[in-house]
C-alpha cells in the first residue's frame, strides 16, 4: 500500500522554510500585494448539490482570511466528462497567477493512463493545494431492489448509473465487474452524482457505485438512517472501520498483479477532495495558498461548519499529493496494464 503521510511533516516544514528563506528579487511584487483587493475563482469539476462542490463552496468561506492580501473568493460549477473539463480549463486556459483553482475528480493523477484519445495533460504540473480527507467508495442499490448483496450482482444484472468511465462513479462498477464478474451495466451520462442519486430514487437505475461513503454520511444520512439504501462492496486501499461487514473489493484479487493494480487504481482517494492549482504558477503564491489551506483546516469557524455539514476533516497537505502522484506516476507498466482492463467497458 501507499503511505502518503510518511515524512509529510518533514516536507511541509523544508517547504515553508526552504521558500521563506528565498530572497526576493528587487521590486518583484509581494503575495499580499498581489491577492489585495483581487476574487480568487474556484471551479468545481461537479454540479452544485454533491460534495465536491460542498467543499469547494466551504473552502470559498474561509481560506481568504488566512490568505495575505485577503482576497474574496467564489465557485463556479463546471461539470463535464467526469470533470476532465474543468481540469483541461485549468491546466491549458485558466489563468496561471493565483486567481483560478479547482475542485477536480480525485483521478485527475492516473486518468491520462486511460483516455489517451482524449486531450492530454500531465498531472505533475498541477500544483496541489491540499485534500480535506481520504475516502473509501461504496455501491449501493435502493431499499426496493432485488439486489440486497453483493453476491446478488452474480446473479442478476444491475443498471448503474454513471457520468462517464473517466472517474471513480464510472469506473468503479468497471473494476467490480471486470474483477469479480457481477452482472453489471452502465448507464452513462448524469452530469453529477446527484443526478444519480435521484435517478436511483426514482428507479431509473438500479445501482450507484463509487459514491464516498463520507458523501454517503453526510449528504444522505436520512437514507442510512431509514435504511433506504442496501449497501453493496466498499473499494479502496483500506476497510472503513465503521463497515466491518461490508464485502471489500481488495478481498477479490486473485493475484498480486490484481492486487497491485488495485492499488494503483484506488490511490488517488487517498487525497478525495483536492484542491488544486494549475501549472507555472508562481511559487511564493503556491507556498502561500499552501500554507493559506493549512490554517484553514485548523480554523474554528471551518471546522464548526465542516461539521454541521457532517464533511469529515481529516487533511492530506498540498506537499503530501506531490508525494502521492509522484509514486502514481512510477507505476510498473504491467500494473498499469492490469488497471486499464480492470476498468475496460465491454
Amino acid at each position: 500500500m501507499i503511505d502518503i503521510r510518511k515524512s509529510g511533516v518533514l516536507l511541509g516544514l523544508l517547504g515553508l522554510f526552504g521558500i521563506a528563506a528565498l530572497p526576493r528579487p528587487a521590486g518583484a511584487e509581494s503575495v499580499a500585494d498581489f491577492y489585495k483587493g483581487k476574487t480568487v475563482t474556484i471551479y468545481c469539476g461537479y454540479t452544485p448539490g454533491g460534495t465536491y462542490d460542498a467543499i469547494a463552496r466551504l473552502l470559498s468561506r474561509y481560506i481568504g482570511a488566512h490568505l495575505p492580501g485577503a482576497p474574496a473568493f467564489i465557485v463556479k460549477n463546471m461539470p463535464g466528462s467526469g470533470s476532465l473539463k474543468a481540469v483541461l480549463y485549468l491546466y491549458e486556459v485558466a489563468p496561471k497567477d493565483g486567481t483560478a483553482l479547482g475542485v477536480v475528480t480525485r483521478t485527475y493523477p492516473t486518468e491520462p493512463v486511460f483516455n489517451a484519445s482524449k486531450p492530454k495533460y500531465d498531472p505533475s504540473k498541477f500544483e496541489p493545494i491540499g485534500s480535506t480527507s481520504s475516502e473509501v467508495s461504496v455501491g449501493v442499490t435502493w431499499h426496493t431492489s432485488p439486489i440486497k448483496t453483493f453476491a446478488d450482482l452474480m446473479k442478476r444484472e444491475a443498471t448503474v448509473g454513471a457520468t462517464s468511465v473517466s472517474d471513480d462513479i464510472g469506473r468503479h462498477p468497471l473494476i467490480a465487474k471486470n474483477l469479480t464478474g457481477a452482472k453489471i451495466k452502465l448507464v452513462l451520462g448524469y452530469p453529477g452524482g446527484n443526478e444519480i442519486t435521484t435517478a436511483l430514487e426514482k428507479g431509473e437505475v438500479d445501482a450507484r457505485f463509487g459514491w464516498s461513503w463520507g458523501s454517503v454520511k453526510s449528504r444522505s444520512k436520512s437514507w442510512l438512517d431509514e435504511k433506504k439504501i442496501n449497501i453493496l462492496i466498499q473499494e479502496g486501499m483500506a476497510k472503513a472501520p465503521d463497515l466491518p461487514n461490508v464485502p471489500f473489493i481488495m478481498d477479490y484479487a486473485k493475484t498480486d498483479l490484481d492486487r497491485a493494480a488495485l492499488e494503483f487504481l484506488f490511490a488517488p482517494q487517498a487525497a478525495a477532495w483536492p484542491l488544486l492549482a494549475p501549472p507555472g504558477m508562481p511559487k511564493d503564491r503556491v507556498a502561500a495558498l499552501r500554507a493559506a489551506y493549512k490554517a484553514t483546516m485548523k480554523d474554528p469557524g471551518f471546522l464548526a461548519a465542516a461539521q454541521k455539514l457532517r464533511i469529515d476533516i481529516e487533511p492530506i497537505t498540498g506537499e503530501e499529493m506531490e508525494k502521492l502522484n509522484a509514486r502514481i506516476a512510477k507505476a510498473d507498466g504491467k500494473v498499469v496494464a492490469r488497471a486499464k482492463a480492470l476498468t475496460a467497458a465491454r
